[in-house]
């Protein structure tokens, strides 16, 4: 699980595209656009621009360069030129980058427009329950650490924590050991070393944290069909803290008042 230099060079790499696609694909955030739509512009972009591939597409059968999950879509949403997006509409949009055969690996939340007052408190909290994550990374503490940051903070504001999907390892394979679970006790758990890499991706649900998988046997939803909110980070531990490889340009002022950022 502890990455060379070398290793750390690629995801650096790997990482920051990941986030320029994420940046890019706003602009085909809103009303009327397809998720198919979507899903082309980002292997478009991953492809042409970035000389790099989908790490996502072909992934244990996928046909697709990223996942578009909508409201009630807690995770792995197929696009689909017939779900056009609405305006009120939450979309998690998951991008996998792999080049030079490492794997960057993040999402976010994006509102199609102005959504509700309701909607949007569960998309900043779910974004504050990763940062609050984040903070706990740094050589000597644990993945429990990392759990308990996202679960105390969601539940605390009247929301719930999916169980089923977790984080992950992440390098030259898209999931590596160790799992990073969402939910769990401080002080249990593996100890993080530096040189570690693993994804934080939150999926904070409104309602109940029960899901179903729909018989496509990928797209996952809040069994009580309540909204659900996802953000995703690839993470690398460093010798004092941890440093974020998949850092959106956007996020920086944000992070640097929590004191996760240097100013």
């Amino acid at each position: 699980m502890i990455k060379t230099e070398s290793d750390i060079q690629g995801m650096i790499l790997a990482g920051a595209l990941t986030a320029q696609v994420l940046q890019a694909v706003e602009e085909k955030i809103r009303p009327g656009v397809s998720t198919l739509e979507i899903d082309a512009f980002c292997e478009r972009y991953i492809v042409e621009r970035l000389g790099a591939r989908p790490g996502s597409k072909g992934q244990y059968g996928f046909p697709f360069s990223v996942n578009t999950s909508v409201n009630q879509v807690v995770c792995h949403g197929w696009p689909s030129e017939r779900q056009c997006l609405k305006r009120g509409d939450i979309v998690n949009v998951d991008v996998t980058v792999l080049k030079d055969g490492y794997y960057g690996d993040s999402s976010k939340t994006f509102a199609v427009g102005e959504i509700s007052p309701y909607a949007q408190r569960l998309v900043d909290v779910t974004q504050h329950c990763l940062y609050l994550a984040i903070a706990k990374v740094r050589p000597g503490a644990t993945l429990g650490d990392i759990g308990h940051a996202i679960q105390q903070h969601a539940e605390a504001q009247g929301y719930s924590v999916v169980r089923e999907y977790c984080g992950h390892g992440i390098g030259a394979a898209m999931h590596e050991e160790p799992q990073v679970l969402h939910y769990g006790r401080p002080g249990q758990g593996l100890k993080m070393e530096a040189g570690m890499t693993f994804t934080i991706e939150p999926m904070i649900n409104q309602g109940s944290k029960d899901v179903k998988v729909l018989p496509d046997g990928w797209t996952v939803v809040t069994r009580d069909r309540s909204l659900s909110a996802q953000f995703e980070h690839t993470l690398l531990v460093t010798a004092d803290g941890c440093r974020i490889l998949t850092l959106r340009e956007e996020e920086k002022a944000g992070l640097a008042a929590l004191g996760l950022l240097a100013a």
